[in-house]
């Protein structure tokens, strides 16, 4: 089944409703000029209440995932490490072995423009990659933005790179048009932010129950 990311996440409210509806993963974003953006304290403070809820709940707690944008990998290891996450996400245009660095606690974000960069590192089966976490994700290619943009990915390039990984893909994905790609591409995994929001960093629960059950059918 495919895996489900709900990222831009704000709030314990937004963060509890996506975990109890199904959601494999939940991001986070560590870059300021981000509209989604949660600051550590926040986070920290969400990340206990979210895993005793679910806890309370007899409910398995999602990934946490934290998006960090051209950081350092002892910044990022720092936060994960501080706030209770298990993952980075690389969005910015981090050298090649940070991933490295980062004991396979992390993995990337790619753009059309920029696979041809990363393609021979990303391709092999890396040994500190830990099973069940994406390979990279695939998101649109944008002249300013870091995610969230809304536009879609490659798609000629997102079918092909499906085939062979363990993909995430995002960019531009809706509850409408989620079941669509998911039939069409078959990546590993789907990750959104803009296309379950009611306003930037605030989500539309009702969004988001209808793009975790698109997605998974």
């Amino acid at each position: 089944m495919t895996v489900v990311k709900i990222c831009g996440n704000t709030t314990l409210e937004d963060a509890l409703l996506a975990a109890q509806a199904g959601a494999d993963m939940l991001g986070f974003i560590f870059y300021p000029p981000s509209p989604r953006a949660i600051g550590v304290d926040e986070a920290r403070t969400a990340m206990a209440a979210l895993r005793a809820a679910l806890r309370a709940a007899c409910q398995p707690c999602p990934l946490l995932v934290g998006v960090f944008v051209n950081e350092t990998a002892e910044h990022m290891q720092r936060v994960l490490d501080d706030v209770g996450l298990d993952l980075a996400q690389l969005s910015g245009n981090e050298p090649q072995e940070i991933l490295t660095t980062m004991n396979g606690r992390a993995f990337k974000v790619v753009r059309g423009k920029t696979w041809s960069d990363w393609r021979s590192m990303l391709i092999q089966e890396r040994p500190d990659r830990t099973a069940g976490i994406p390979a990279f994700l695939l998101d649109a290619d944008h002249e300013t933005l870091y995610g969230g943009s809304g536009v879609q990915a490659d798609q000629a390039l997102a079918a092909t790179l499906a085939q062979a990984h363990s993909m995430l893909l995002a960019g531009g994905l809706t509850p409408d048009n989620v079941s669509d790609v998911v039939r069409q591409i078959r990546p590993w995994g789907v990750d959104v932010a803009s296309g379950t929001e009611a306003a930037p960093g605030k989500k539309d629960h009702a969004k988001v129950l209808a793009f975790i059950r698109n997605a998974k059918l």
